[in-house]
Order: structure tokens, then C-alpha cells, then sequence
């Protein structure tokens, strides 16, 4: 077996980052989650970046007659022949999202109690479905949903606004396909896979109320665009809520999950020679905050004082986890939340010796860029300042991915057509 201390840094954890994404695959995850047929039709439809995948993965797995729509990310469709995929705007809504919405939805209506609605949800799938609430505008959607993002609010927070702004989300959809049996097969990119959360919940019910989303408002400032405010004040039509009669022939399986892809990583690892610890599947909180967290365990990892019980980890070792990060914006740099941890990660550590580390998203797009994430390494600071560039200067204007662009250290993979969410893998050596 190779061993870590023969395996360039970077290497390795590019392993480790291709073993979590191939257990995250859906032609393996969909493979013993396909339902049976029914006397009626089977409709398909879904929404997510790992949407067409999954949809090429149930279609190839299923016999019978099949219809449907499936919409996903600009740049991860897969051409199939009995379900049509079409590709709408992700973070920020577009008239092609909203235009996919109504036709799901129109598909959804038009079911009896003989048919199935199959469901592929995952993550990105809350931004791509833009049907606005009666009284509300795209534009409105688009307004708020920047002004979310830019906020540092979390997944959970960001949904329980968007399914109070939803004609579909929060369970709309399920209520818009009764009597018909319904089953949601996903893959989750949300702490605590919370079906509510992951794409939310179209066909699951929600246990948040318009006085959440107002909350959410509130606590992170935003007081526009004025109809979002009129809407969430108002209150009227909650989302259907758990124990509702619309969800009695509903049912949900989870097919893949950030635990599953850290586990996968974790055995590679091991495979390797190398000790994983694997932290948490769902890590949050502010990018740079999480990143002083991960340095400090991973010094003292380096420091041969890190313990389990009466156990000493001694390195080589790796750190695991995942989760979403936030990152609330103050500058004019590039990047998404996985070089922004990296950054500060590296900042934090300062060059310590031994210890180099892997931040990417799962989808392969860190935040709206062209790379998944980056590796950075005990020497990436003192590089950057060879070129002239302060990784404190690059920290406070947002600039991950400038930073690691210089140093030729940007991880790009292209859309994996898969997403559990963030990957953190940090190799302290022997």
C-alpha cells in the first residue's frame, strides 16, 4: 500500500476528494432506491445540480413507460430519451427557472390516484425552482436572494424565506400532485439532511411559518424589496405542515449524504496509511471562523497532543469534514466559501510545518466560480509574497480565489454533476 509520506500532499488529498465524490455518484447511490411501477403513470421530475445525473440513473433503471422534466444547473445537463432535462440560473433565479417551475408543477396537477410523482431533489434545487407566490415578482425572488447570500445567512435560514416566497417549495408540490403517491429520492447538501432543507422540500412537508421567515429578515437586516416584506407580513396560505392529509401516500429516501462521502474518505485514507478523523458531516458558521477552528486542531494534531479517550493520534492524520459554510461579503475579491476557509486557514497556520490542506464543493463550482476549491500548502503564504500579494490583504477583500489562482493551486474539476455539500480534508504529516 502507498503510504502518505511517499505521496505528494496535493496527491493525496485529491484522492481523498475524488473517493468522497465517487461515493456521492448517483448511478451508485440511485441504484436500490427505484420504485416500483404503478397501475397509472410514472412521472419524473426534480431540480438540483446532481438533478439530470440522477435523472440519467432512474432512466436507466427503469423498464416501463416513463415522462417527466428535470431542471438543473447552466453547464450540468445529460441528454436523455424519455425525460426531457432543461437548465436554469443558480444562486440567483432566472425566467428559465421560473419557466421549468410551472411546467413541473403542471405536471404535478395533472396526476390522479393511480399515477406516481418521483422526485429527484438536491442541492441548488431551492434557487432553480423560481415560482413566486401569488404577488410577488422574480425580480422580487432575485432581489432578496442576493441580498441573502451576501448576508451570511445559513441554507436553512435562506430556504425558510424562499418556501414562504414559493407557489412550489415547501411541500406545494406534493399538495399540487394529491392523491397521487409520491416518492422524493435525494441527495443531500444541508447539515442534518434535513428533507425540509434539501432543495426546500418540495414534496415534504415544513415545519417553518412566515414568523420564521420574518425572523430571518429581521436578524440579518433586510427591509426589501417592499412586496417580499408585505408578503411575509401578511401571512396568508401557510406550507403545508407535517401530519397533513396531502402526505399520506408520500415518502422520502435519502440515496447519498455528506456522512457518506467523508466515511468513503476516511476509508481511502486509511487504505493509505493514514489516521482519519472525521470532525462533523455539518459544520457552520462564518468561513474564516470555522477555518481558526480546524488550524487550532490541527496544531495541536501536529503536536502529537491530540486525543481520543486514552488514545494519542499521532500523524500522520488527516481532518474531515463537511458541512456549508457561510461567508458574509465586505470586499470586491473572487471566490466562494471553500477558498475563503483555505485563506484563512492558511493565515491562521501561519506556514506551519507538516500540514497542508483541501477545500472544495462537491458540485465542482466553489460559490459562482470556475473551480470546485483549492489546496493550499505550508508554503503558500510566503509564495503569495514572493508575487507581492499579502494573504491578509487578500482575506479582508474576499479574494480566495485570486489568491490561489497566483499560485496555480485552484482545484477545477467542472460540474461533478453530484453535490453533498462542502469537502474539507486537512493532512497533517509525520
Amino acid at each position: 500500500m502507498a503510504r502518505c509520506d511517499q505521496t505528494p500532499p496535493g496527491e493525496f488529498l485529491r484522492a481523498l476528494f475524488d473517493a468522497a465524490l465517487a461515493a456521492a455518484d448517483p448511478r451508485r447511490a440511485l441504484a436500490g432506491h427505484i420504485p416500483p411501477a404503478v397501475a397509472g403513470r410514472t412521472v419524473l421530475a426534480g431540480a438540483g445540480k446532481a438533478a439530470a445525473a440522477m435523472a440519467h440513473a432512474f432512466e436507466a433503471c427503469w423498464p416501463g413507460p416513463l415522462e417527466g422534466l428535470v431542471l438543473t444547473r447552466y453547464g450540468h445537463a445529460l441528454p436523455r430519451d424519455r425525460v426531457e432535462i432543461l437548465e436554469a440560473s443558480h444562486p440567483v433565479p432566472d425566467d428559465a427557472g421560473l419557466y421549468a417551475a410551472r411546467r413541473i408543477l403542471a405536471l404535478a396537477e395533472s396526476l390522479g390516484p393511480d399515477d406516481q410523482l418521483v422526485f429527484l431533489a438536491s442541492g441548488g434545487g431551492s434557487a432553480l425552482l423560481a415560482l413566486p407566490a401569488s404577488g410577488l415578482t422574480l425580480a422580487d425572488k432575485q432581489a432578496v436572494t442576493r441580498s441573502l447570500l451576501r448576508s451570511g445567512a445559513t441554507i436553512a435560514e435562506i430556504n425558510t424565506v424562499r418556501k414562504h416566497l414559493s407557489a412550489i417549495k415547501g411541500g406545494r408540490l406534493a399538495a399540487a400532485a394529491a392523491p397521487a403517491s409520491i416518492v422524493t429520492l435525494a441527495i443531500s447538501d444541508v447539515p442534518g439532511d434535513d428533507p425540509a432543507v434539501i432543495a426546500s422540500g418540495p414534496t415534504v412537508p415544513d415545519p417553518t411559518t412566515y414568523a420564521d421567515a420574518r425572523a430571518v429578515l429581521a436578524k440579518y437586516g433586510i427591509d426589501k424589496p417592499a412586496a417580499v416584506v408585505e408578503h411575509l407580513a401578511a401571512g396568508r396560505g401557510e406550507t403545508p405542515k407535517p401530519g397533513d392529509p396531502i402526505f399520506r401516500r408520500a415518502r422520502f429516501e435519502l440515496v447519498a449524504s455528506p456522512q457518506d462521502s467523508l466515511n468513503a474518505s476516511a476509508a481511502e485514507a486509511l487504505r493509505r496509511n493514514v489516521t482519519p478523523i472525521v470532525l462533523s458531516d455539518r459544520v457552520e458558521g462564518e468561513a474564516r471562523d470555522v477555518a481558526l477552528v480546524h488550524a487550532a486542531i490541527a496544531r495541536q494534531l501536529r503536536a502529537g497532543e491530540f486525543r481520543i479517550g486514552e488514545r494519542r493520534i499521532r500523524p500522520p492524520a488527516v481532518l474531515l469534514s463537511g458541512g456549508e459554510t457561510t461567508v458574509t461579503i465586505r470586499g470586491k475579491g473572487r471566490g466562494g466559501r471553500n477558498v475563503e476557509f483555505l485563506l484563512a486557514l492558511a493565515v491562521a497556520l501561519d506556514g506551519a510545518e507538516g500540514i497542508s490542506a483541501l477545500a472544495c464543493d462537491t458540485d465542482g463550482i466553489d460559490g459562482t466560480e470556475d473551480n470546485a476549491g483549492a489546496i493550499s500548502y505550508p508554503d503558500s503564504i510566503a509564495r503569495a509574497a514572493a508575487r507581492g500579494i499579502r494573504a491578509t490583504a487578500a482575506l479582508a477583500d474576499n479574494d480566495g480565489y485570486g489568491f490561489f489562482a497566483t499560485l496555480g493551486d485552484l482545484v477545477v474539476t467542472g460540474p461533478t454533476l453530484t453535490n453533498v455539500n462542502d469537502f474539507r480534508a486537512i493532512l497533517v504529516a509525520a
